[in-house]
């Protein structure tokens, strides 16, 4: 098993939500983070004053998946994911030592 942390543009959101329910992956968590990478933040003006945002709004999306879905699943965050500027973020995959769901107590796979 693998988990999937993926960072991406909070606009993108649905779409890949979208592109994982169509391989059949239903769990995730999203959660609002601010970061930066190369964008390095960026200036805006309010009310006259220039004044810089050092942490862009990004959104966490983090899943298990079965190790035969990882490819899949990655191909298919970056296809939804992807605008072609800079920000667009990162994929990390780890390994998954063991999955219990608090409720049956199945595990591992069977608790995906």
């Amino acid at each position: 098993m693998k988990k999937v942390d993926a960072i991406i543009k909070p606009f993108k959101l649905e779409d890949v939500r979208e592109a994982l329910s169509a391989l059949g992956i239903t769990g995730m968590t999203a959660t609002e983070v601010k970061g930066f990478g190369r964008q390095k933040g960026h200036t805006e003006l309010y009310r006259g004053a220039e004044y810089v945002v050092d942490f862009l709004p990004k959104v966490k999306i983090e899943l298990v998946v079965k190790s035969e879905q990882l490819d899949a699943c990655v191909e298919a965050i970056i296809n939804a994911a992807r605008t072609g500027k800079i920000g667009d973020g990162k994929i990390f995959v780890s390994n998954v030592e063991k999955v219990v769901r608090i409720r049956t107590g199945e595990e591992d796979e069977a608790a995906i």
